[in-house]
């Protein structure tokens, strides 16, 4: 799953609904982002997770950086992070917000 194609806005807020049950993966596409950045590429990637909700691994591309969560509490939200290095030494970062409810 592309954290792009499951985002919904709401307030200015990115967040994706999941179910405590669910084991997904998740996946941030910096491509668009790196194309910007005259054609940089993925070095690290790193994931931020709070506790409460489990990140069972992660992994990265050139252009992408992938985690899988699972569990978490009903009607709690989890403010997940990625960050990145490139190989020019840029350091960004991207988050959303994972709003857990019993689907």
């Amino acid at each position: 799953m592309r954290v792009d194609d499951f985002i919904q806005a709401g307030a200015g807020v990115a967040f994706i609904l999941k179910d405590p049950q669910a084991v997904l993966d998740y996946v941030v596409k910096w491509s668009d982002w790196l194309a910007d950045a005259a054609g940089d590429t993925i070095v690290t990637a790193s994931w931020t997770v709070p506790v409460g909700i489990t990140k069972l691994s992660e992994s990265n591309t050139a252009i992408a950086a992938t985690i899988w969560l699972s569990g978490g509490t009903a009607g709690t939200t989890y403010r997940i992070t990625n960050q990145i290095t490139t190989a020019a030494g840029r350091i960004a970062q991207r988050s959303f917000d994972v709003v857990m409810q019993e689907l």
